[in-house]
């Protein structure tokens, strides 16, 4: 007679077997969830939390108890979004024309960046470098959990002044929020050793990592679209047909800029956009948009799993009242009210300015940024309750904007007498990553 101990699962069969119904999720849940208001990722925490709270499952994934997973992982899943956006960007680039991507950037993210930390240092009480380093992690929009408000697939036609400007805005501001992740970091060494630290930052931090990544990513991207594009015939790229490609431009390009120490975020989205541009109407842009989508949409749903488990292990057991007041302030008054602010004077209706501010969706990018500047900056008092604070704001945004982004966008492109449904062109959930 067998054992109750002989009868357990193998784990590694039972890994094999969630990996292959994850994968089979991944191709048929967003054709499900095309028509209703729910998205991909309420699914995915909902499967996690599901998983987690099984008797015999014992793996406890809180980001505080694997600090340096949680920050390569989540770096990784938003490099592969972050070319998937540049690609799937049918925009040529100008100054002009992507006139509302600076506003978002210049100054919706930075009055976004100096309100939460106000509201964390005055309001929570924490220190000043730890009310920063909370603040940029909030402030950008995320590559990865935006999609179902981002721009289709390149040559698709997806492409409304909503769609572009959110697009772009989680492209670009990855990058440029990191200058303050890094100011914090300062900020917290300054004030344990008082050196000195504004020289440094603005030179290295600022105008070194931006402007290397930027012309960083820009080689890269055109070294990459000419063996892809303009090879000799032989040995062009695009005869393979392999949209693998992608993704060695996003690990290449992220890679020698971080050797070089400077923003690989921003270097993979321009690396994009240069690729991209080498030929803009070939069909090999689809192929390589559809594996980068692929790929990100896998990982995503593999963090999102964890960050449900991480739900049910206690990862908000550390929030007070307080902390949930400024999660709900964070999502409907300052992104709103700072949205609203970066479009004074943009060529845009209410609806669309309404749109625009409401949808900054915290994510992915979040995690990575408060997971590195808590590993940069040694023992922080309060870890917890900041993953705590991060960790609601994140599932709060999640739910939020998932159950309205479906009736929101299908509600714009009526009135754009754009019929959302014909021809696949519908902004829910189908081009969700």
């Amino acid at each position: 007679m067998q054992s109750t101990t002989d009868l357990a699962p193998d784990p590694h069969i039972l890994v094999l077997t969630g990996a292959g119904l994850l994968i089979a999720l991944v191709a048929w849940l967003p054709l499900a969830l095309q028509r209703l208001p729910l998205s991909l990722p309420i699914v995915c925490i909902a499967l996690g939390a599901a998983i987690f709270s099984l008797p015999w499952v014992t793996l406890d994934p809180l980001p505080m108890h694997y600090p340096e997973i949680t920050e390569r992982f989540s770096e990784f899943v938003v490099i592969i979004a972050l070319m998937g956006a540049g690609l799937k960007l049918d925009r040529l680039f100008s100054f002009r024309k992507w006139a509302i991507t600076w506003r978002l950037i210049a100054i919706t993210m930075p009055l976004s960046i100096a309100a939460i930390m106000l509201l964390a240092g005055w309001w929570l009480g924490v220190p000043w470098a730890i009310a920063l380093l909370l603040a940029a992690a909030l402030a950008p929009t995320d590559p990865v959990l935006a999609a179902d408000v981002q721009v289709g697939p390149p040559q698709s036609g997806q492409e409304d002044e909503v769609r572009f400007g959110l697009t772009s805005e989680a492209g670009l501001n990855d990058g440029f929020a990191f200058p303050f992740v890094h100011l914090a970091i300062a900020l917290a060494a300054a004030s344990a050793t008082g050196e000195p630290w504004l020289t440094d930052w603005l030179t290295y931090n600022v105008l070194w990592e931006i402007g290397a990544g930027i012309a960083a990513g820009y080689v890269i991207g055109r070294a990459f679209g000419w063996l892809t594009f303009n090879a000799p015939a032989k040995t062009k790229l695009a005869k393979t047909g392999d949209g693998l490609i992608a993704l060695s431009a996003t690990l290449v390009s992220y890679g020698l800029t971080e050797l070089i120490h400077c923003y690989g975020f921003l270097a993979v989205f321009v690396t994009a956009l240069t690729f991209r541009n080498a030929h803009r109407d070939h069909d090999f842009q689809l192929e390589m948009h559809e594996l980068t989508e692929q790929i990100e949409r896998i990982a995503m749903m593999v963090l999102l799993l964890a960050f449900g488990g991480a739900l049910v292990s206690g990862l908000l057991a550390p929030l007070s009242r307080i902390d949930v007041v400024l999660a709900l302030v964070i999502l409907l008054v300052i992104r709103p009210v700072t949205g609203l602010i970066g479009l004074i004077g943009h060529d845009a209706n209410w609806t669309e300015r309404l749109t625009l501010a409401f949808f900054g969706i915290r994510g992915v990018g979040t995690i990575y940024y408060l997971a590195y500047g808590l590993n940069h900056m040694g023992v922080v008092e309060g870890g917890e309750r900041l993953w705590a604070i991060v960790g609601l704001i994140i599932l709060m945004s999640i739910l939020m904007h998932g159950i309205t982004v479906t009736p929101v966008m299908r509600l714009l492109d009526r009135r754009r007498a754009h019929d959302p449904d014909r021809n696949g062109a519908s902004t829910g959930s189908v081009d969700e990553t």
